[in-house]
C-alpha cells in the first residue's frame, strides 16, 4: 500500500466537500498529500475553488486522521479505489469531474471494462418497457458485456438482473454508503452482485444516507464508466435524461429504446432520438451500434472439468454455456426424459456447476 493512499481515505472521508474541490487540489498541487496538508495561504492559490470551500475544508480536516479512515474502512472488509490506483477505470479518467474516490464491493476487475454498457431509465417503467429491456439484454447471455447501472427500482433492476441470470458481470454505481443501501428491495440484488457477478461503487462513506441529490451526481459515474448507454424509459425530467445527456457530452455512444407514445415515460426517449440517439429495438442494434462482435463462452472457457461428466450431463451444460434455459426448453433441445433431466440438473447444482434463477431458468455459474 503506497503512503498516499490514506490521504485519499481522507478526503473521501469529508462531507462538506466534492471532488471538483479534491480534483482541484490535487490538480493544482501535483500530491494528495501536499493537498491535505496545505496552509491556507497555499490553498488560496488554487484556481476555482471559494474562500468559503478553504474555510470548511480546514474546519472539517482538523477533525479527520487519514490513518483512522484507512483503518477503518479495511476493517470493514471495504475496497477503495482511487486515480492513483492501477484499478481505476481509465474511462473515468477522461470525464469533466471524475470521482476522486470510490468504495467498492465485490470485484471490478473481474468485468471488461472495454465492453461496458450502461442501461437506465423509470424507476416505474412500464411492465412492456421491462420486457423489451429483459429480452434485449438476454442476447447478451454468456459474453463478456458488463451491464452498468444505479441499483433503483424499474429499469435499473432489470438490467442487474439480466446479467446476474444470463453469466454476465454488471456494476452498480448507488447514492449513498454501503450501510444505506437503497432501495431495501435490492438488498438480495445487491449481495449478488458484490458475491462474483461484478461490483458495486459508490463515492460515499458506508454511513451516508442515499440523498435525492446525490443521485444525477452519481450518474456522471453511470455514463462514464461506459462505452455506451441505453435509455429505456425517461420522462423529460427524470434521472435518465440526465444520463442521457451526460453520454453525449462525454462522447459515449447513446441508444435509446422506444415505447407507446402516450406514455410519459417516453417523452424523453423521443426527445434523445430527435438529437441523434440510435433506435434500438434488439441486441444486434447495439452490436451494430458499438461494433461488438459477441463471443458466447463455451464450458471449457468457463473452467469445467468435463472428463467427470457424462454424455448427457456435458451436454446439459454445452446448452447452458449458450444460454440460459428453463426446464421445458432443456427438455426440447436435448431429447432427455424429465425424470432423467431433473436427476443430472440436481447433480450440476450439487456440484455447483449451474444454478436456478428467479425465473425458473438455468445458468452456468462457474
Amino acid at each position: 500500500m503506497d503512503n498516499n493512499d490514506k490521504y485519499w481515505y481522507a478526503f473521501a472521508r469529508l462531507t462538506k466537500t466534492n471532488s471538483e474541490f479534491v480534483n482541484a487540489l490535487y490538480s493544482h498541487f501535483g500530491s494528495i498529500e501536499l493537498a491535505w496538508h496545505a496552509e491556507v495561504y497555499d490553498l488560496w492559490k488554487v484556481e476555482n475553488i471559494t474562500k468559503n470551500q478553504i474555510n470548511v475544508f480546514i474546519e472539517e480536516r482538523k477533525k479527520i486522521s487519514p490513518e483512522e479512515c484507512i483503518d477503518y474502512i479495511k476493517e470493514r472488509g471495504i475496497d477503495f479505489i482511487h486515480p492513483e490506483d492501477s484499478r481505476y477505470p481509465t474511462l473515468l479518467k477522461n470525464i469533466y469531474n471524475p470521482p476522486t474516490g470510490l468504495f467498492m464491493l465485490g470485484d471490478i476487475t473481474q468485468c471488461n471494462l472495454e465492453r461496458t454498457l450502461a442501461v437506465v431509465g423509470s424507476r416505474r417503467a412500464s411492465e412492456n418497457a421491462k420486457i423489451t429491456l429483459k429480452h434485449i439484454l438476454e442476447g447478451f447471455a454468456n459474453t463478456d458485456i458488463c451491464i452498468v447501472s444505479g441499483l433503483a427500482e424499474g429499469i435499473d433492476t432489470v438490467g442487474h438482473s439480466v446479467a446476474v441470470e444470463n453469466n454476465m458481470k454488471t456494476i452498480a454505481v448507488i447514492g449513498g454508503g454501503f450501510d444505506k443501501i437503497y432501495p431495501k428491495s435490492n438488498i438480495k440484488l445487491f449481495n449478488e452482485i458484490i458475491n462474483g457477478k461484478g461490483a458495486v461503487l459508490t463515492e460515499y462513506w458506508p454511513d451516508t444516507d442515499a440523498l435525492s441529490w446525490h443521485f444525477p451526481i452519481r450518474n456522471r459515474i453511470v455514463s462514464g464508466l461506459s462505452k455506451g448507454v441505453l435509455v429505456a424509459e425517461a420522462a423529460l425530467k427524470s434521472g435518465a435524461m440526465i444520463t442521457g445527456k451526460l453520454a453525449l457530452e462525454q462522447g459515449r455512444e447513446l441508444m435509446c429504446m422506444p415505447g407507446l407514445i402516450s406514455n410519459p415515460n417516453t417523452e424523453g426517449i423521443y426527445s434523445l432520438l430527435k438529437t441523434g440517439a440510435t433506435l434500438v429495438t434488439n441486441t444486434q442494434d447495439i452490436m451494430d451500434a458499438m461494433k461488438w462482435q459477441l463471443i458466447k463462452f463455451t464450458a471449457n472457457e468457463k473452467n469445467i472439468d468435463n472428463t467427470k461428466y457424462s454424455a448427457d450431463e456435458q451436454l446439459i451444460i454445452d446448452y447452458l454455456s449458450k444460454d440460459s434455459l428453463t426446464m421445458d426448453e432443456l427438455i426440447i433441445k436435448t431429447n432427455l426424459n424429465i425424470n432423467n433431466l431433473m436427476v443430472i440438473l440436481t447433480k450440476l447444482e450439487l456440484d455447483g456447476v449451474i444454478s436456478q434463477t428467479e425465473g425458473e431458468k438455468y445458468i452456468i455459474t462457474v
